[in-house]
């Protein structure tokens, strides 16, 4: 089951993601998207927290608010994590993570650096607003790949044939 959210803090609205156990973030990380960015609390367990960025959106220029919300949901998915104050948060394209044989489960590491976010307390509103949008559904990961493939292949032979006609 992967449990979804709804982040209003921007326009439209972001849809932020993560898997309820290990094994579940074991899943999203094999399929997750080249534009999803990834959460987590730096060196404590914590959830994987994985943000769908909206096309118009680049991962080196997100929005504050929408960080902080990203932020606040890894904080409070952390058993550790939410019961202290001051953590890092860190945060990189999915498509960064680094997953080799030998790691345990739900352990990952990077192909090149991350960013690093600086959390001082829980902030209770903010995640219970998130919350509030939690949504629990099974998702074919497999099938959901293949969709997003054929989505963008079609776009890009709709682009080739535009240029053609031009």
């Amino acid at each position: 089951m992967v449990l979804f959210f709804t982040s209003t803090a921007t326009n439209p609205p972001t849809i932020l993601y993560m898997g309820r156990d290990k094994v579940e973030n074991e899943e999203l990380i094999k399929y997750a998207w080249p534009q999803d960015i990834w959460f987590h609390v730096d060196k404590l367990s914590s959830a994987h927290v994985y943000l769908r960025m909206a096309d118009i959106m680049t991962w080196d220029k997100l929005p504050e608010a929408l960080l902080t919300d990203c932020a606040q949901l890894v904080k409070a998915n952390s058993i550790e994590g939410n019961k202290k104050d001051n953590l890092t948060i860190i945060y990189t394209p999915a498509d960064n993570l680094k997953k080799t044989g030998d790691m345990a489960v739900g352990q990952v590491s990077f192909h090149n650096d991350k960013r690093v976010l600086h959390v001082p307390k829980r902030e209770n509103p903010i995640v219970n607003r998130l919350n509030k949008t939690k949504v629990e559904q099974v998702v074919d990961h497999e099938q959901e790949k293949i969709d997003r493939i054929k989505k963008e292949s079609a776009a890009r032979r709709a682009a080739a044939a535009a240029q053609v006609r031009r």
